[in-house]
């Protein structure tokens, strides 16, 4: 079945409660897109969000909504909001200031993990120097819980230092995220209250991205360990600018607990934003291997072992970021392809053919 274009600035019951500022609303509908050519794994792509820059869409557990990170233009900051897939209602779940990243359900869907610069650096962040190349800027968040009407605010980390990417585990007892806050890029675990913080990862470079896999036993992540004198001296320098690069990037495994560390990948370039099939066998992500200078990122999929990598969009821009819904049968990403201009990330869902 195809969907009809539905094009609209929407809202639920809860965001009218508390309207979004104009600067601040997303674009959001429903429309029908071709897949590319090759992509043979996508049915049905549906367009979700129809300009600004929009990323980091997961899915809620019953697959009825997303939680995604957006903003309407460069002046503006990332805020964190829900998508309800039915209709295409917005709520902001983030304050209104700062800027947020990485949002994940929880507690039966009822709730919304996100970071959060709000409290440690008011407004947006000082973007990156460019004369430092294509770098990330380590943005001072912490990690934040709201209902998903955005009520209910609740912060969850004061380490005032790089701490997001926050996943919860199937089960819904425990957080996996990164953090800066011991002067490293690493991962770590919590309770969901925040309690009983365990350190996972202790090799010198950048680890993070961390996912759960669907049994809760194993977590992918990327990483980048650097290996020569200079290359760790840059690395430290940009760290300690708050700065990484992250051209160089390849997937890793572990158990649950931080043991059996193994690299799963060696491609070259960036190979980033890893998650699970439904199944728990086979990983899936972003890469520009093929290129690595470029901004072309394709999504691929690979077994645990490194085998079997297949890729699944052909798009010649930008995919990343994907996820399955639990069931397996829809794949979310974001991707610069049909954008109205350079810098307009889109959302998009898709059904998955096995």
């Amino acid at each position: 079945m195809r969907f009809p274009i539905l094009f609209a600035l929407v809202a639920s019951t809860a965001a009218a409660q508390r309207p979004i500022p104009a600067a601040q609303r997303i674009p959001t509908g429903v429309r029908a897109v071709a897949a590319d050519s090759g992509e043979r794994h996508l049915a049905n792509v549906r367009q979700l969000t129809f300009g600004g820059e929009n990323a980091e869409a997961y899915f809620s557990r019953d697959g009825t909504r997303l939680t995604f990170q957006g903003r309407v233009d460069q002046s503006g900051c990332d805020q964190q909001y829900v998508l309800r897939l039915s209709d295409g209602a917005l709520t902001r779940i983030s304050p209104g200031d700062g800027k947020t990243t990485c949002g994940f359900f929880y507690g039966d869907d009822q709730r919304v993990l996100f970071g959060s610069t709000h409290d440690n650096v008011r407004g947006c962040p000082t973007p990156p120097d460019k004369s430092k190349g294509y770098v990330w800027k380590l943005d001072d968040y912490d990690i934040y819980t709201a209902r998903r009407d955005g009520s209910d605010l609740e912060r969850l980390t004061h380490y005032g230092v790089y701490t997001a990417e926050a996943v919860v585990s199937p089960d819904g007892k425990r957080i996996v995220f990164t953090s800066l806050k011991d002067g490293d890029l690493d991962i770590y675990t919590m309770a969901v209250d925040g309690s009983h913080v365990r350190k996972l990862t202790n090799t010198p470079g950048y680890d993070g991205g961390p996912w759960w896999s669907p049994d809760g036993t194993r977590i992918v992540y990327r990483a980048w360990h650097p290996t020569t004198d200079s290359a760790m001296a840059e690395y430290k320098g940009l760290l300690a600018e708050k700065l990484v690069k992250p051209n160089r990037m390849e997937l890793w495994v572990m158990n649950a607990d931080g043991s059996g560390q193994r690299q799963i990948t060696s491609l070259g370039g960036a190979n980033f934003g890893p998650s699970w099939t439904a199944d728990g066998k086979r990983i899936i992500f972003s890469s520009n291997y093929k290129n690595p200078r470029s901004g072309n990122f394709d999504l691929y999929l690979v077994n645990l072992d490194g085998t079997g990598l297949e890729q699944v969009t052909t798009s010649d821009t930008f995919d990343g970021f994907p996820m399955f819904s639990r069931d397996g049968k829809r794949l979310v990403w974001a991707s610069n392809r049909h954008a109205t201009d350079a810098s307009s990330t889109n959302l998009f869902v898709a059904d998955w053919v096995r």
